[in-house]
């Protein structure tokens, strides 16, 4: 399990969620409030989903939470978070590009912390022409 979970949009970390600290019972229960009321059926664009599985329910809660990252709604946005650090121990990323509804894409990354991410940037080298050698 990772500790981090980080949520990047257009290429910024917006937030991040430290999984080694504790999770306050209230907000437990509001995490299985919100299984309840997934339980009976969520949109997931012109779909509607009656009976959701785990991956159509962090899809719509990584919805919820872009798009409350982008009305400034961050209690609800650390909410959706701490929704799917808890339920998804392996997500590292979050990771969205766009700006409204109608253009986002959003992709729930497993494999690779954002801190990796940072660290792989390519290094590309050029051969030089002659004329500059002379």
């Amino acid at each position: 399990m990772h500790n981090l979970l980080t949520v990047i949009i257009n290429d910024e970390a917006v937030l991040e969620f430290d999984r080694s600290k504790p999770v306050p019972g209230h907000q437990r229960q509001y995490l299985d409030s919100m299984d309840a009321q997934m339980d009976q059926g969520i949109q997931l664009g012109s779909d509607f989903i009656k009976e959701p599985n785990p991956l159509q329910r962090s899809q719509f809660v990584a919805n919820s939470l872009v798009n409350a990252v982008l009305k400034d709604e961050y209690s609800i946005a650390i909410a959706m978070c701490t929704y799917l650090a808890k339920r998804l121990p392996d997500l590292q990323q979050i990771k969205c590009k766009g700006n409204t509804d109608k253009d986002l894409s959003i992709e729930l990354v497993f494999d690779r912390s954002f801190e990796q991410n940072q660290q792989e940037q390519t290094i590309q080298f050029y051969k030089p022409d002659n004329s500059s050698l002379n």
